[in-house]
């Protein structure tokens, strides 16, 4: 069975299939003059709802992927991240600098959750 969560005209905030939640990308509703940290702080507080949502915690979460703008913000994305992410069961994972969607984006993360 696949299940879709949040699921809009482009895609879905998630998608639960064979014991797996993968999540798509997350990005800050609000960025215009949003900092890097401000704006992982939002996208991590989606990515809890979208977890929650999906009946699972960021515990469960096996894999993220973390996109910046710019690598100069990788400094102010770990000050999110440090003070989110489960320290007894972080996730592998990977940061890439990469150009995202829109300019003002700082950050976009994705991920997979076991169920």
């Amino acid at each position: 069975m696949i299940e879709r969560i949040g699921k809009a005209a482009r895609w879905s905030d998630a998608v639960a299939a064979h014991g797996l939640v993968f999540l798509a990308g997350h990005v800050a509703e609000e960025t215009r003059g949003q900092s890097v940290l401000i704006q992982t702080q939002e996208v991590l507080a989606q990515i809890d709802d979208t977890l929650a949502q999906a009946g699972v915690t960021k515990a469960a979460l096996v894999s993220v992927t973390i996109y910046l703008a710019d690598i100069a913000g990788f400094d102010e994305m770990n000050q999110a991240w440090d003070a989110w992410v489960d320290t007894d069961n972080p996730p592998a994972r990977a940061t890439v600098e990469s150009r995202l969607a829109r300019p003002d984006y700082a950050v976009e993360i994705v991920g997979v959750a076991a169920r």
